[in-house]
């Protein structure tokens, strides 16, 4: 009675060993097969279920119309991902992907939404009717965007300041950022304040600021004038950044631009001061060499002033021009003016962008980073070049009186340097979200 008891139950336990091995090998057989980054939390721009999307394959340049795509060799694709809004994983390379045309999320809001819109950047306002540059999508290889959340980054600003420094370009992001957060505030608890070189958004209920300050050369400069900037000669004062970063010291969160204005037939470095110009020494030291100087000032302040434990700092890559349409292999001559849709070619590099000032800044943030102070990089270029169609073009308020002939030829006063709101600065800010909320 004893061994047959035995025997049952060494039956049984073989039994329940080879169930469970053969569970495991069931197991094992499935996992193999699925895709790599499936059971991996990826995010995804809307809380919906999986749903369809276009994606361009490559196409021919096309007209745009009614915010319709009507391309030719654009597949239907299954996204797939889950509602997560977590930030991407930091193995993901979120400056490497492609345009998506995806007029189900975007654009993330509406021109006349946003009480503070400039007329710089206010393409519909002006007249502009192909309104599908709202509706693409940066979509990066490996991973998604978080979706952005106005209150979720109001939360992460309250009591804080974030200062975006630079110049025109870092105030099309600042305005971008105002457009995209705006709206979930009441209209007695926000406003913006302009003094000086400051543009001040102000949410009252989460005692933060969203601000702009106008430093287009980093460092002193006969430019600073926020208003009157515009002179034949540029002068930058070698070393000389105190005068600006005074007004950034307790910042929370500091994003940096500066490229465009370096590039000018005529700018030199000042060791002297401004007060007396005779007594000082001046060289042109070509626009890299240039850059370089204001960029050794400003990481000197970094590396002294800056408080590491409470400040994270954000430095923006080249803003593309595109000027010349050539560039694209479209039209001999022209620029923005009339294009519609993005370039596809994929690594596009227009020739206006210098990679050098690239390297200069990498240059630059690596040593800091050597000394304990941490600056990320914010690779909007190649993604920005892709976008020829996002400019203002003529779409935008126009303060110079034209002549007859640049009215016959729009091109001639295009805007082909900042962008139409909303769009591709709306993506920047969207990056910038992804560091701010890990």
């Amino acid at each position: 009675m004893v061994a047959g008891t035995f025997g049952l139950s060494l039956h049984s336990l073989t039994t329940i060993l080879v169930s469970i091995f053969v569970v495991i090998a069931v197991y094992m057989m499935s996992e193999s097969e699925r895709p790599f980054f499936e059971g991996v939390s990826t995010m995804s721009r809307t809380t919906m279920k999986s749903y369809n999307e276009t994606t361009i394959i490559g196409y021919s340049e096309t007209t745009m119309k009614h915010n319709e795509m009507a391309v030719k060799g654009y597949n239907e694709t299954m996204r797939k991902g889950s509602s997560s809004e977590l930030t991407p994983p930091s193995s993901c390379d979120l400056f490497s992907g492609k345009w998506v045309y995806d007029n189900s999320t975007n654009p993330l809001y509406s021109w006349k939404q946003c009480s503070f819109l400039i007329d710089e950047f206010a393409c519909e306002k002006f007249g502009r009717k192909d309104l599908s540059y709202q509706n693409w999508r940066w979509q990066p290889n490996q991973c998604d965007l978080p979706r952005f959340n106005a209150k979720a980054l109001l939360e992460r600003l309250r009591g804080k300041r974030i200062v975006f420094v630079g110049d025109s370009l870092n105030r099309n992001q600042w305005v971008s950022m105002v457009c995209l957060v705006e709206s979930v505030i009441p209209s007695a608890f926000k406003s913006v304040n302009i003094t000086g070189s400051f543009r001040i958004f102000n949410a009252i209920e989460y005692n933060a600021t969203i601000e702009f300050y106008w430093a287009p050369l980093m460092v002193e400069s006969n430019s600073d004038n926020p208003v009157y900037h515009r002179v034949p000669h540029r002068i930058v004062r070698a070393g000389a950044i105190e005068k600006h970063a005074i007004h950034w010291t307790d910042a929370d969160i500091l994003v940096f631009d500066s490229y465009l204005w370096w590039k000018v037939p005529k700018l030199e470095v000042l060791w002297g001061s401004f007060e007396k110009p005779d007594e000082g020494i001046y060289k042109d030291l070509g626009m890299v060499g240039n850059f370089e100087v204001a960029l050794k000032a400003w990481s000197d302040w970094l590396e002294n002033r800056i408080n590491r434990t409470r400040t994270q700092l954000f430095f923006n890559s080249m803003s593309p021009t595109h000027d010349r349409a050539a560039e694209w292999g479209m039209r001999k001559v022209g620029n923005c003016y009339s294009e519609t849709e993005p370039i596809l070619q994929e690594h596009y590099w227009g020739k206006g962008t210098n990679p050098d000032i690239m390297k200069a800044v990498e240059s630059a943030v690596n040593k800091l980073k050597v000394k304990g102070v941490d600056v990320k990089i914010m690779n909007i270029t190649q993604l920005s070049e892709y976008r020829k169609e996002a400019h203002p073009s003529m779409y935008k308020r126009i303060w110079d009186t034209l002549t007859p002939e640049q009215i016959a030829n729009p091109a001639s006063y295009s805007d082909c340097m900042h962008w139409c709101l909303p769009g591709v600065p709306d993506t920047w800010n969207e990056l910038l979200y992804a560091y701010l909320l890990p």
